[in-house]
C-alpha cells in the first residue's frame, strides 16, 4: 500500500484502525461497520457536532494539531488517516 506520508504500513493500518475505532464511538456504530472509503458525514448518526468532536478526539489521542482548512477537505476514514499521517510526521519529527 503506497501512502503520502513517511509512516510505513504498519503504523498506518495502526492508526487506520484507532481512528476507526474513534469514528465509531463518537457515533456510536460497530467499528466493523465503518467502510475507509465511506463518507463520514453520510453515516447514519453523524452531523456537524459529531464530526467536530471525531477530529478534536484525534488531535487529543495523537497531540496533534489539525488545520481548519486541512479538516474541512476530508469526507472518508481514508483521509483522516492521511491527514494525521502527516500531521504526526510534522510535528514529531
Amino acid at each position: 500500500m503506497t501512502s503520502n506520508t513517511d509512516l510505513s504500513a504498519g503504523t498506518r493500518d495502526d492508526l487506520a484502525r484507532t481512528i476507526t475505532e474513534v469514528v465509531a464511538a463518537v457515533l456510536d456504530r460497530p467499528a466493523d461497520e465503518l467502510r475507509p472509503d465511506a463518507d463520514l458525514r453520510g453515516v447514519e448518526g453523524a452531523d456537524s457536532i459529531k464530526v467536530v468532536r471525531i477530529i478534536a478526539k484525534i488531535e487529543q489521542t495523537y497531540d496533534i494539531e489539525l488545520e481548519d482548512e486541512e479538516i474541512f477537505g476530508i469526507n472518508t476514514i481514508d483521509e483522516v488517516v492521511e491527514l494525521v499521517g502527516k500531521a504526526i510526521t510534522r510535528e514529531h519529527a
